[in-house]
Order: C-alpha cells, then sequence, then structure tokens
C-alpha cells in the first residue's frame, strides 16, 4: 500500500475546485484537456514543451531519472498552486501521481534509493500543503494501444523506448489508482475511444464527467 502512504499527508481540508487527468503516456490527456477547455475550464498543461531533461531521459534513464522527476515535482507545485486559486481549473497530469514514475524508476534500479528518499521527502512537505482534487479522471488504456498512439505522435524520443518499460509504466499505474482513496475518481478506459476525432466519443467523454462533477 505504498501509494496511499504517500498520499496520507495530504491537506484534507476540504477539496480544490479543479478536475485532474492521468494516466499513461499515449492515453489522450493533454487531448481531453483541450477539449474542456473548449467547455470552459482553464487549463494547465504538463510541462513537457521546454523541458531541458525529458528527451536527455529516454535516451539515458540511470543518469537523468533523478533530475527529471525532480524538474516534473517543482514544476506539478507550482502548477497546482496557481490552479488552486482559479475556478474550474484543469490540469494534465498532476503532483498526486507525480510519485508513481519515481518509485518504478528506483524499483527497476534507474533511480538510487538515496535518491528515491530524497524524492519521497520532498514530494510529501509538498504534499502537506495541498487539498485534493475536486475528481480525478483516469483514462485507463492497454499497453498495445498506448504503443501505437506513441508511435502515430511521432516523438522520436518515446518510440526507441522499450515495450518492457510501458508494460512497466502501466502496471504501476494501476497499482497507484486501485489503491487511490483521496477523492472522487472516474474511470475511463479509452482503449475504444477516439475523443480527438469522433464526435460521438468526445460527448460521451464530457457527459460522464460533468455527471460525476454535479455529485
Amino acid at each position: 500500500m505504498f501509494y496511499k502512504g504517500a498520499l496520507s499527508k495530504i491537506n484534507k481540508g476540504g477539496f480544490w475546485n479543479m478536475l485532474v487527468i492521468d494516466g499513461v503516456v499515449g492515453a489522450g490527456k493533454t487531448t481531453l484537456m483541450k477539449i474542456l477547455k473548449e467547455e470552459g475550464f482553464v487549463p494547465f498543461e504538463e510541462p513537457v514543451y521546454n523541458n531541458p531533461i525529458l528527451e536527455k531521459f529516454y535516451y539515458d534513464r540511470h543518469r537523468y531519472s533523478f533530475p527529471l522527476q525532480i524538474f516534473f515535482l517543482n514544476k506539478r507545485f507550482k502548477h497546482i498552486k496557481e490552479a488552486s486559486k482559479v475556478e474550474n481549473a484543469v490540469m494534465d497530469r498532476s503532483i498526486y501521481g507525480d510519485v508513481i514514475f519515481a518509485k518504478m524508476l528506483m524499483e527497476s534500479g534507474e533511480m538510487s534509493p538515496e535518491e528515491f528518499e530524497l524524492y519521497i521527502e520532498l514530494f510529501e512537505n509538498m504534499i502537506e500543503h495541498c487539498h485534493p482534487p475536486k475528481l480525478m479522471v483516469y483514462l485507463e488504456i492497454s499497453v498495445d494501444e498506448a504503443i501505437r498512439r506513441i508511435n502515430l505522435r511521432g516523438r522520436s524520443y518515446e518510440k526507441i523506448v522499450e515495450r518492457e518499460y510501458w508494460e512497466r509504466l502501466n502496471r504501476h499505474y494501476k497499482e497507484y489508482f486501485d489503491q487511490y482513496s483521496i477523492s472522487p475518481i472516474l474511470k475511463i478506459n479509452v482503449d475504444n475511444l477516439d475523443f480527438e476525432n469522433n464526435l460521438e466519443h468526445r460527448q460521451i467523454v464530457i457527459n460522464k464527467i460533468k455527471e460525476y462533477l454535479k455529485k
């Protein structure tokens, strides 16, 4: 129950009025966030672009795992503080699930136990100042479909990653969201949904989210 314990220090004094979208690489988080922007939500995008470490990480994970996770942790803490002051914010990933990658990289030996311990200390110090989101949306996707979408969008540094890495990531996401209990959660399997190009699929997802937010 590691993930549940990692989130135990979160501030439980009410929910922040924000929606968080999470899921593995290729699940469609950014696409869904852009769709929700059209519905009146205020987007806070994952800091992938203008990230000086991300591409280097995929070519040398042992060297860049720790600095990349610290980079993301810092940016996501900054983002969530900004989002907490905005009505109807929507976040593409967030600090809540940041620990997933760090734990996976430590277990694979790509982050040292000492680095992981420091990371967790920073994470817990930050999460104490965060409230849970109003709703967590988890986009479930199979490894095969995620890889298909990753190859389709064509980021060269993602295409070189071995299948085993994506399989491990998918397992860790499932474990995390099986333990997730700090806020309401909506799980949507997106294997057969194309909400980027199919208007019917798009409306199905929008309606599900709006129904949950009314509860």
